[in-house]
């Protein structure tokens, strides 16, 4: 489970699984939902580069923590987000509240590496 969370000053990436079912989505909730308590943490981050899968579960997993986040005036942002779950959070109102960024073409084809955020190296 530590290698899905990298914490980077006060961003906590959470790097979602393949499939964010309702296990997977229990796990990263309660890690994710720790490190925020202990950390100083003002901004989630959420990288959905390896994501094919998310259910209802995924969307209740991150409305949950966007509460949470707000609470302490933090903001929450995904990243490397697929056509597939962009519709998913466009049914779900969540592209609303959070900033998202789209997966890019590119980079499906590995023509480059990317960092946590976003940014090339």
């Amino acid at each position: 489970m530590e290698e899905m969370f990298q914490i980077n000053g006060t961003d906590l990436v959470i790097k979602v699984p393949r499939e964010l079912d309702h296990h997977c989505a229990k796990r990263m909730n309660m890690g994710a939902d720790r490190i925020i308590e202990r950390k100083n943490i003002r901004r989630l981050i959420y990288d959905f580069r390896m994501t094919e899968f998310m259910d209802s579960s995924g969307v209740g997993a991150i409305m949950g923590r966007y509460r949470n986040i707000r609470l302490v005036g933090g903001v929450i942002r995904a990243i490397h987000v697929n056509d597939r779950v962009e519709r998913l959070f466009h049914l779900a109102g969540i592209d609303k509240v959070i900033e998202i960024e789209k997966e890019k073409s590119w980079m499906k084809a590995g023509s480059q590496k990317e960092d946590s955020y976003g940014t090339h190296q």
